[in-house]
């Protein structure tokens, strides 16, 4: 056994990146419905406009960009109440799409380019989405950069690795930059 482990080499490290922070802000194109308890008349679907902006019925133009969910809830309530269209309203939001929040990756995948963020997105689901890799891809140093407060952090793994269970599949946060690069002959 422990000639093999020798054999193996060093066991693989752990990235290098802070855990990903999930936002949950709205943002230009982000997807969302907005329900009013007893008013089934109302439209429920809404996309947030590129001024940051959404159109109630009866509040006309509503600035969203920037606020949670339950924060675009409360807005629409309080704005409800505050022009005397409802008395005491129930308003409730719920996310359909975060099309603000993308992750991009490049490289040797078979469809390159930027996709949205969902909950939960991991390294191979992103390549996944990206069509997997092409035949020219370098599996063992895909490169993940994030964003943090004091610039940018860059790491290296090998998928190699997640797919036999040797690292976990990392987390990705939104403006992750995913580079699957070529192998060389």
């Amino acid at each position: 056994m422990v000639v093999l482990a020798a054999a193996c080499g060093p066991p693989p490290r752990p990235l290098a990146l802070p855990p990903p922070i999930e936002v949950t802000t709205l943002g230009v194109g982000d997807v969302f419905e907005i329900r009013v308890v007893g008013e089934e008349r109302l439209p429920v679907g809404y996309v947030v406009a590129p001024n940051g902006t959404i159109d109630f019925p009866y509040v006309k133009r509503l600035k969203v960009a920037g606020l949670e969910p339950q924060e675009v809830a409360d807005l629409v309530r309080q704005k409800l109440v505050e022009k005397q269209i409802l008395n005491d309203p129930s308003v409730s939001v719920s996310m359909k799409e975060y099309n603000s929040k993308r992750i991009e990756v490049i490289g040797e995948v078979q469809r390159p380019g930027s996709f949205p963020m969902v909950s939960g997105m991991t390294l191979l689901r992103a390549i996944s989405i990206a069509g997997g890799f092409n035949a020219m891809a370098k599996r063992t140093q895909v490169t993940i950069r994030r964003r943090v407060k004091d610039g940018t952090r860059a790491a290296t793994v090998s998928v190699e690795d997640i797919i036999d269970n040797r690292i976990p599949d990392p987390a990705l946060q939104a403006g992750d930059s995913i580079n699957v690069p070529q192998k060389v002959f």
